[in-house]
């Protein structure tokens, strides 16, 4: 399975829930700042860095785990993606498209634009990572549900 968690940037919630998918950091506690500063990516990508496809690795059953930012594509990304896929042969069944934009909190939206768009980061990194922290259960649910439905189970 191909799994794509997708944002604004792709430079925060993606980068979070992928990172707990794969075990980067763990889902029992909240992570401190160094260890949400230390997955990849994490307040890096710039505003032309938007649209690149980037693989972070496998998961434990062998799934493939990616991020993006998306931008303003929003609606219209997953059926991009799954078009793209049925092109290259991937079975739509193979492709998870999993918005992470529903989990952000405010502190990480104005703490991303100061830091990623304003290039503020003194300003908002602080931000973002307190955002991140405080909205860290809601990421973990997120890949949980992503993992029962990537065994074939529900989310409801």
């Amino acid at each position: 399975m191909h799994i794509i968690y997708h944002c604004y940037g792709g430079a925060h919630s993606s980068v979070t829930a992928a990172g707990i998918h794969l075990g980067l950091i763990t889902d029992e506690t909240i992570p401190t700042p160094e260890e949400i500063l230390a997955l990849p990516f994490y307040d890096q990508p710039k505003q032309e860095d938007h649209g690149y496809l980037r693989f972070l690795g496998e998961d434990q059953k062998g799934n493939k785990i990616y991020i993006i930012g998306r931008r303003g594509l929003k609606n219209s990304f997953p059926t991009l993606v799954q078009s793209l896929g049925k092109l290259l042969g991937i079975p739509s069944e193979e492709l998870l498209v999993v918005d992470t934009v529903p989990y952000v909190n405010w502190m990480m939206v104005l703490g991303g634009f100061t830091s990623r768009r304003l290039d503020w980061v003194s300003l908002g990194r602080p931000l973002v990572i307190r955002g991140t922290r405080k909205a860290f259960k809601k990421f973990v649910q997120l890949v949980h549900k992503v993992r029962i439905q990537c065994e074939g189970g529900t989310t409801h």
